[in-house]
């Protein structure tokens, strides 16, 4: 839209929010996008010349200088926009700039009155008058600027577009799944970097070394707000160009008691001295919530394994779902069978670490706890969106065997103080004839087996994707979809179990 046919603050608000909605980057689903624009332009209808700077701003993507544009501070600092909540000033900057943005990269222009960070009663959130920056641990050599928008037209919902931009973060705070978009790296990071993500490392680097420090895990908390921050050391000011994003991003640090502390080396010793087992994982197929012929296991001889969509006899390294029969399949299910194409290529590394490359045309949806922790989320709060030529990191061993033993641990601790509050001996503050302790533990003495069997499996979903930006709420809502058992993680969760058994098994979901 040029800028002679741009509104003003005396049109319609239905015409404002249609004009601003075209510069939308296509980071959030339209329905959210709908609703944060019109919130914001209903809130500054009375302040005309604010809603024309905004306009203003928007429309020339920044090119035209621009006023503050202020809405009202909430007690939290949050706005909560279609059930969930966020920064304001991230809301609408991820909006109209930077999709893939999270909370801590962003620093107020020096110009900006009402800048979030001065705590001011007003919270400016024109996007221009943010700049983008990155922490000065990071060798900028080894990452990727892409500075072209995607078409404001395509969304997380073009199952079946490949789009070409970048992570979408969630709103900090937001309870709900989010899906967290992984494009294709326009080459690897090399080794000899210092700085290496997990989940974006060289696919020949041995280590999965984190400069992460994460707080012991709480078990039970999976309702806590998914916010998380950077080291206290983030002060570069460094902005990217409008649209830009980082396609790899700096290790972080999760205030959500999500996750263990642990440091790792370069090179580490086998966990267990128990003989790998025969097969190194199998794999279920499913149709919505039916599983669709027998489960293919991948012998430990082979560590990379094909699962695609043709119709060739499996056996060996390749998976062929084409050639799985069902007397129920559905039309809908029909036509996703025939965009899963050359599917996605499983690779074992190490003692049981486990890579994935999208060779299908388009993109396959993870469920993955490693992948939830590399973006700072609680577990199992994010779909991970996979798109076509990435090559991503989707499970860790050791973190896995760390958190099984965390969670073990926890949960025995807690049936036992539990069982002594309710008797009455616990002891220390807070104890209130043993009531009040028994009620906060209670959760952690829940954790059966079964919620740490979830930590040894990973879920893919071909073409199509689930949680609020799709009609889909669960992965079983999928048309085909694949479930891995990892059987070195569950060999290494049987010996744990066997030291530290804990309550009877909750069922899977």
């Amino acid at each position: 839209m040029s800028i002679t046919n741009t509104p003003s603050s005396n049109d319609a608000c239905l015409s404002i929010v249609h004009s601003l909605m075209c510069h939308r980057q296509g980071g959030e689903s339209e329905t959210f996008a709908k609703r944060a624009i019109e919130s914001l332009v209903k809130k500054l209808k009375e302040k005309k010349d604010e809603l024309d700077s905004l306009i203003t701003a928007i429309t020339t993507n920044g090119a035209h200088p621009s006023k503050c544009v202020t809405i009202g501070r909430t007690l939290d600092g949050r706005l909560q926009v279609a059930g969930r909540k966020g920064f304001p000033h991230v809301i609408y900057t991820r909006l109209w700039r930077w999709p893939d943005l999270h909370k801590n990269e962003l620093k107020h222009v020096k110009y900006c009155q009402f800048a979030f960070d001065l705590k001011c009663d007003s919270v400016c959130v024109n996007p221009y008058h943010y700049d983008r920056v990155v922490s000065p641990g990071i060798d900028l050599s080894s990452l990727t600027l892409t500075s072209s928008a995607p078409s404001s037209g395509l969304m997380v919902k073009d199952e079946y577009d490949f789009d070409g931009h970048s992570p979408l973060s969630s709103i900090d705070g937001g309870h709900s799944l989010q899906t967290i978009q992984h494009p294709p790296s326009s080459r690897a990071l090399p080794t000899s970097e210092p700085f290496n993500t997990p989940g974006m490392l060289s696919p020949s680097d041995p280590s999965t070394a984190s400069t992460s420090a994460f707080p012991s895990i709480s078990v039970g908390s999976g309702n806590a707000p998914s916010t998380w921050t950077r080291n206290s050391n983030f002060t570069a000011n460094m902005p990217l160009h409008q649209n830009g994003h980082l396609q790899h991003h700096p290790p972080m640090s999760h205030p959500g008691h999500y996750w263990p502390v642990h440091n790792e080396l370069a090179y580490q010793p086998p966990i267990s001295n128990h003989p790998a087992p025969d097969y190194w994982c199998s794999i279920a197929y499913f149709e919505m919530d039916v599983q669709v012929g027998e489960t293919f296991k991948v012998p430990s001889t082979c560590s990379v394994v094909t699962v695609d969509g043709y119709v060739d006899p499996s056996g060996g390294d390749r998976f062929c779902l084409g050639q799985l029969s069902n007397v129920h399949r559905t039309e809908a299910i029909e036509r996703a069978r025939l965009h899963i194409g050359k599917g996605i290529q499983l690779e074992c590394k190490g003692e049981g670490d486990v890579w994935v490359r999208c060779l299908s045309d388009h993109a396959v949806f993870v469920q993955s706890y490693y992948l939830d922790r590399e973006a700072g989320r609680a577990p199992g709060d994010a779909v991970h969106k996979i798109y076509p030529s990435a090559y991503i990191k989707v499970f860790d061993l050791r973190q896995c065997h760390r958190q099984m033993q965390q969670q073990a641990a926890t949960a025995q601790a807690a049936a036992a103080a539990q069982a002594a509050a309710v008797a009455g001996n616990m002891p220390g503050p807070g104890s209130v004839g043993g009531i009040a302790p028994a009620i906060s533990l209670s959760a952690a003495a829940g954790i059966g087996v079964d919620d740490l069997r979830r930590l040894c499996i990973l879920r893919m979903s071909f073409v199509k994707g689930w949680g609020p930006d799709y009609p889909r709420q669960s992965i079983k809502e999928t048309p085909c979809w694949i479930e891995i058992h990892l059987h070195r993680a569950l060999q290494l969760l049987d010996e744990v179990l066997h030291t530290m058994p804990i309550a009877d098994p909750q069922p899977l979901d």
